[in-house]
Order: C-alpha cells, then sequence, then structure tokens
C-alpha cells in the first residue's frame, strides 16, 4: 500500500473522528483503459472534500454530489460501476472504453480504520474483510501472496508494506533509498553489520539488522515481491549478499559500484556456486542511467529501475544498452560510474 492511500486512510478516520459523514471508495474491478489500478482508494466527506483518486478526477465530482446528497452507501456499502458504455465513458470523462466498478463504504466506528492504521504503522501487513450485506468488518494477517479480492458478498483488501526492500550497508545512501522506497509500498530492512555504520543510522520505521547478511538473506525466504541492493562498498560485505539474493526469487537485485568494478564482482561471484544465468541477473551499476550523482539523485535512479521492471518494463539500464545515437559517450559513461563509484 503506497504512501497516498494510506493518506486517504488516515484522514478518513480523522474526518470520522472529527464527526463528519465519511464515504470511502475502493476500484474492485477495471476493464479498458481505467485510469487507476485496482484497490486504489478514495474518500468523501459530508461536505464534498475529497482525498485520493479512483479515476484521476474522472467520476469525483459525481461521487461528491451523490455522497452530499446521501443517495449513495448512506448506511450499508454499495457497488457502483461508470463507463458500461462508450458513451457513458465519454460522459465520464474517461478513456475511450474505459470502465471501472468502486466500492463505496460508510465509514463508521466499526469500519476498524483506526486499529488498521495502527497495524500498517508498525509495519504489519493487513487483510481487511468487508461484509457488503452488514457492513462488518474483520482484519486478520496479511500475505505477501494476498490480494484484493472481491465476490459482490465480501471485499477483501491487503494493507500495509506490499514489497520488501533489503538493503546491504547503512551509509548515506541507504538512508534516502530507504526513505523514499517506504512511499513506495516496500517494507525495508537494512542489513549492516559494521559497528561505525550501524550506528548512525537513524531512519525512522526501518528495521536495522547487525548479523552477517548471507545469514539474514537466507532466513528472509526472499519472493517474487523482494527486492536486494548492495550499498556496502565493501566486496566482503556485498558479495556475501548477493551470493544468497541472486539464488532466490527475488525480482530485483543490484549492486553500487563502476561498471569496472561490477565486472570484478561478477568474476569472483562465479567462483561460487551460482550459474551463469543467476549472475546475468545482477544490475549493476545498479539504477537507471540519469546523470546521477548526488546521493538522493542516485537513490531515485535505483528506484526508477526497480519500478520499471515491478511493472514488466523491459528496457534495459543504461549499462545494458547497445550503442545508439541516445546512449552516452565512452566519457559519459566513465564520468558517470565514477560518479557512482
Amino acid at each position: 500500500m503506497d504512501s497516498v492511500d494510506i493518506e486517504v486512510l488516515r484522514s478518513a478516520e480523522a474526518w470520522r473522528a472529527a464527526g463528519h459523514r465519511v464515504t470511502l471508495g475502493t476500484i474492485v474491478r477495471t476493464w479498458g483503459s481505467a485510469p487507476r489500478p485496482v484497490g486504489a482508494l478514495v474518500a468523501i466527506r459530508d461536505d464534498g472534500q475529497v482525498v485520493g483518486s479512483v479515476s484521476g478526477g474522472c467520476v469525483e465530482d459525481d461521487l461528491i454530489e451523490k455522497v452530499r446528497a446521501q443517495a449513495v452507501a448512506k448506511d450499508l456499502p454499495q457497488l457502483v460501476t461508470y463507463g458500461v458504455t462508450n458513451e457513458d465513458a465519454t460522459r465520464w470523462g474517461l478513456p475511450c472504453g474505459g470502465t471501472l466498478q468502486v466500492v463505496l463504504e460508510p465509514v463508521t466506528g466499526e469500519s476498524r480504520l483506526g486499529e488498521l492504521l495502527a497495524a500498517i504503522g508498525k509495519q504489519q501487513l493487513v487483510r481487511r474483510r468487508l461484509d457488503m450485506a452488514s457492513g462488518a468488518v474483520l482484519l486478520e494477517p496479511g500475505r505477501w501472496s494476498d490480494v484484493l479480492e472481491f465476490d459482490g458478498r465480501t471485499l477483501v483488501t491487503v494493507h500495509g508494506p506490499r514489497w520488501r526492500l533489503v538493503l546491504i550497508g547503512a551509509g548515506q545512501l541507504s538512508q534516502y533509498l530507504a526513505a523514499m522506497a517506504r512511499m513506495l509500498d516496500y517494507q525495508v530492512t537494512v542489513i549492516e553489520p559494521r559497528e561505525e555504520y550501524a550506528a548512525g543510522w537513524n531512519v525512522e520505521g526501518v528495521a536495522l539488522e547487525r548479523a552477517m547478511p548471507d545469514d539474514l538473506i537466507r532466513e528472509m525466504n526472499l519472493d517474487a515481491h523482494s527486492a536486494v541492493v548492495a550499498l556496502a562498498h565493501d566486496p566482503k560485505i556485498d558479495d556475501l549478499a548477493l551470493m544468497e539474493a541472486l539464488k532466490s526469487p527475488a525480482f530485483y537485485v543490484g549492486a553500487i559500484g563502476s561498471k569496472k568494478n561490477n565486472d570484478a564482482r561478477r568474476r569472483r561471484l562465479a567462483e561460487f556456486d551460482l550459474s551463469a544465468e543467476e549472475i546475468a541477473r545482477l544490475r549493476g551499476p545498479v539504477g537507471l542511467y540519469l546523470g546521477s550523482k548526488t546521493p538522493p539523485e542516485i537513490a531515485v535512479a535505483i528506484l526508477a529501475e526497480m519500478t520499471a521492471v515491478r511493472h514488466g518494463v523491459t528496457e534495459p539500464s543504461w549499462a545494458a544498452k547497445e550503442r545508439s545515437r541516445y546512449a552516452p559517450s565512452a566519457c559519459e559513461v566513465e564520468a558517470g560510474a565514477a560518479s557512482r563509484a
């Protein structure tokens, strides 16, 4: 769950606690070119104030009007559909042929949003079950494989960090990357066995582990919702982590350093029990080529590449691209690599 949807839940609960009537909307199905994904949230207050979005602004005006008039989900949850026909899609400003279904529910003390937010604040993954007939809500521990489910009778949503990011090393770059990743739906863990770096770690809400990275990564049982980025600048630490991460189903494994350093790293990894296919999964130099120089810029480049991989974008990073008229020159590559070493 990203920071935008968490803010929707926070606002909905704060408005309810202040005495407002609040309606929470959740996208449960989309067809065609729907502008927002399944699971996106919107909260609408009785005076028309809104936070979040289910259509990028296309149908929010109609929802606001209906909520203010108490014409939808006044007492119990209700399913509404927008854009059934091309004419409707045009009317609501949806992309051509786009259709979306939204479950609207009145927010009350029984909605248990306060409990849900408390669990999310502790980095817990939570399944929330909403009974459409009664409005009753059940909260239960979630699993990494959980997804939104809706069968017309029960809406199951998943809240909390849906993706895991393991950072090796607690240096300055890790601090920026950890803070940014938390905004993008990641539960972040930092592994740092070195006392001099661990002592300075101060990113709130990010766990710091002190054991050796190979042991911890094996214990974490990484899956396809996991990413590992080695940032320690110490081969004895980074390589231990990569040896285990590259054998896991993690969707993204990267390492900081210049192309020269990463080529040497690949040669070292080949001396251990890793196949050529596993070593080829390593993204190093890590991140998209953005001309990044400062730690925050490098963090953006890493998260940009992670996001592309996560969404199935196959465009390779700059290090893997064949030379073209858009590719950086050899001098630019060396300068970029040096800045990231």
